[in-house]
């Protein structure tokens, strides 16, 4: 989909950003900016979307995001069912890659760090010890001021540039536009609807009665703005909700088929490995056994 540009609130003072937010939610507007992203969920859960990737986010993760990488956070609904008071909470810094200068990616012993920005274009999830660290220094850059601020920032830097413990996101080479306000209205309301009721039947003519076009027009529409089609966008974000259920490990595979909006198990069974490149039970020992 056509992401939103979003301007960082920046000062004078500071040479990057870093707060540390506790809101009802992460907000739903699918949007870009040109500085990197390191976002780190210290509380929530649901479907985030990175890219060309759909993949469910739990807490305890930590994320790179690259320059103009397109993305959104989205709790799902049940996250606050049983506590409507209850809030997301997340570290998040946000930087210019020539934030320390524009020199600083040229010293030959900084080799690394450009290398870094190149992997983060792809998005990388962060693991292990690394993701633990990193958190630390995130907590210390909130309080740190002055000079130390800085110094926790290329900490981090350097962390991040010299792991191992990381998987990349993006799997295509998409190009991503600005959309216009219009645009970003439209599709954030498909993608609201659409993860409201993923469990349902939803037919093309409803989604487009929604966007207020003909089914024809929806379809080119959304295929343009998507560079896949409605109906494999919503089998994604089912495929994403029965990965959360298989790792919770509460319901059979039959039942978790029915819920996550499949008519069939065979149905199931093909989806599902067509998005995860395995079969429900592979998934669920894979994740179950790490």
């Amino acid at each position: 989909m056509k992401p939103h540009f979003h301007k960082i609130p920046s000062t004078p003072q500071s040479s990057f950003s870093i707060r540390h937010d506790v809101k009802p939610d992460f907000g739903n507007i699918w949007h870009y900016h040109p500085e990197l992203e390191l976002h780190y969920i210290i509380k929530g859960e649901g479907v985030r979307f990175i890219g060309d990737n759909i993949s469910n986010f739990t807490q305890g993760e930590m994320i790179l995001l690259g320059e103009n990488l397109p993305h959104t956070w989205r709790c799902k609904d049940e996250y606050f069912q049983n506590n409507p008071d209850l809030h997301v909470e997340a570290m998040v810094i946000q930087f210019l890659p020539d934030c320390l200068g524009k020199y600083l990616l040229n010293l030959p012993e900084a080799y690394l760090i450009p290398k870094l920005f190149e992997k983060a274009k792809s998005g990388m999830v962060i693991n292990g010890k690394t993701r633990d660290k990193l958190a630390g220094l995130m907590k210390s850059a909130i309080e740190a001021t002055n000079l130390d601020r800085i110094i926790i920032l290329l900490s981090i830097l350097k962390t991040l540039a010299e792991t191992d413990e990381y998987a990349g996101i993006v799997t295509g080479k998409n190009t991503f536009y600005q959309s216009n306000e219009s645009e970003t209205q439209r599709i954030n309301k498909i993608c609201t609807y659409t993860m409201t009721n993923y469990k349902k039947d939803i037919t093309l003519e409803e989604i487009a009665s929604l966007s207020n076009l003909s089914i024809t027009s929806f379809c080119r529409y959304f295929k343009l703005m998507t560079k896949k089609t409605y109906y494999d966008f919503l089998i994604e974000i089912r495929v994403s909700h029965a990965c959360r259920f298989l790792i919770e490990n509460k319901l059979p595979t039959e039942m978790i088929c029915f819920d996550c909006g499949f008519n069939n198990v065979s149905n199931f069974y093909r989806h599902f490995k067509k998005v995860t490149g395995m079969t429900p039970l592979d998934y669920k020992r894979k994740y179950l056994n790490e």
